[in-house]
């Protein structure tokens, strides 16, 4: 069917029999939800974090940064596979009646790194050591509406081109330790609306919250019970505010031909039923082969790297998956994040396994900040443990070998005192996977001529 699909698709789909009819609208359906998804994820989970009527560790009002005081809790599910290298600060920005201004402060001596996503996922700007240095700055974001000038004191401005963006600061933290200090960093980091910047600004009080919003069921869930009717519709309205690339014509006129166009009102109770029945099965069947994704990618070692993070173009597949595993993720330029869904056998990850990482002194993970974490989970998110470890990282009192090699064991119970320092407990039961984060790599790790090495089953 699916080598037919063009040749179905010169007509009308009215006219094929509602076999043939269903068929490619199930085809269809299934390419209009990867193409949607990152828009759809990113849109409830704003409406999610935004759903408070004041700032806390864990949403904010739209317009307010939330700032972590520590590496986020296990159990907060709300954003997937979150990092827990540093402390995050994020706020979703409305840019629809004005640009803001992001201000931070001097930084020095420690590592943090500002991006801001459109709506699609797409990065559109990278803000810290790495690109812009270590002085205190002020960043205007506007808007695909506004045509203006931006003040004298803002050292850049960048355009997003949704009317929403998520603007997500890193502050890297060597431990709790570290805490107060990245906190009092964090109180520096600013969102001033242009309106009222050069005086005195205040976040609103006491914000309306839209109850209406589902805030006990975590965004990835909420989209993925969403049947083919709701999650289209949904797709449909937020292209209005949220605009396709040009580049996206052709996917854009295929959906067409499932009645989906932007800022229409998709309704698939009018929509023939043959067609409707194909959509449904589309949702169900996409979602299990975006799961299994990762283990179609041709792994080196066992790792898979994608690096056109956060500059997908056309790439579809890759920034629905992305954004299926990694809400969020940076440019690859500013942190790489290979994963490992099987061993160096290529055999699946078992949580009753047990595993070993093995780094010679010069595989230690290359990175230019020497930031970076191996972490495990059950599925997208972490699993509470005993020692309530979820990442091994530099800054924890690792135990090398004597010629400076490094090794990282990954299993539910502990492998005995001597390893303990090294251990990164794992899930008990059902299949798990690994992710390693390394920011601001070395070029190696982005051309491919460093290779992590394998993860391998010890008894």
């Amino acid at each position: 069917m699916a080598e037919k699909l063009e040749d179905y698709l010169k007509g009308d789909l009215k006219d094929l029999k509602d076999d043939i009819k269903e068929e490619v609208a199930k085809l269809l359906g299934m390419e209009a939800w990867v193409y949607g998804y990152p828009l759809v994820i990113m849109d409830v989970t704003r409406a999610v974090m935004t759903a408070a009527s004041t700032a806390g560790q864990y949403g904010a009002p739209i317009n307010e940064f939330t700032r972590l005081l520590t590496y986020v809790n296990p159990d907060f599910k709300n954003v997937v596979r979150i990092s827990r290298n540093g402390l995050w600060s994020t706020a979703f920005v409305d840019l629809d009646q004005e640009p803001f201004v992001v201000s931070v402060p001097e930084i020095t001596g420690r590592y943090y790194v500002m991006q801001a996503c459109n709506m699609w996922t797409d990065n559109f700007c990278s803000v810290g050591p790495r690109t812009t240095g270590t002085v205190a700055a002020n960043f205007l974001i506007t808007g695909p509406k506004w045509n203006g000038t931006a003040p004298a004191d803002v050292k850049q401005t960048y355009r997003c081109s949704t009317r929403f963006t998520w603007v997500l600061i890193q502050t890297m933290a060597n431990g709790p330790k570290d805490f107060p200090e990245v906190i009092a960093i964090e109180n520096q980091y600013k969102l001033t609306p242009l309106s009222a910047w050069g005086r005195p600004y205040t976040p609103p009080a006491n914000v309306p919250v839209d109850t209406s919003v589902d805030t006990k069921t975590t965004p990835f869930d909420q989209v993925n019970r969403m049947d083919a009717g709701v999650f289209l519709k949904r797709l449909a309205t937020l292209m209005k505010d949220n605009p396709p690339y040009p580049a996206d014509g052709r996917r854009l006129w295929m959906m067409k031909k499932i009645g989906i166009e932007p800022g229409g009102d998709f309704d698939i109770s009018k929509v023939d039923p043959a067609i409707a029945r194909g959509l449904n099965q589309a949702v169900k069947e996409v979602q299990v082969k975006i799961a299994n994704g990762p283990l179609e990618i041709k792994a080196v070692n066992g790792w898979v790297n994608p690096l056109n993070l956060g500059r997908f173009g056309t790439d579809y597949n890759a920034r629905a998956a992305v954004a299926w595993l990694g809400l969020g993720a940076l440019w690859a330029q500013d942190a790489v994040y290979p994963s490992a869904y099987v061993d160096g056998d290529g055999k699946l990850l078992e949580g009753t396994g047990k595993y070993a990482l093995h780094l010679e002194k010069d595989q230690i993970f290359p990175s230019h900040v020497g930031i970076w974490s191996v972490s495990v989970y059950s599925g997208n998110f972490y699993v509470v443990n005993a020692i309530n470890r979820y990442a091994i990282a530099p800054w924890m009192p690792l135990k090398y070998n004597a010629d400076g090699s490094l090794d990282i064991y990954l299993q539910s119970e502990s492998p005995g005192p001597d390893k303990e320092p090294n251990w990164l407990p794992s899930p008990p039961t059902g299949p798990i996977n690994v992710t390693v984060r390394v920011y601001w790599p070395e070029q190696r790790l982005l051309d491919g001529s460093y290779k992590i090495p394998p993860l391998r089953r010890v008894q």
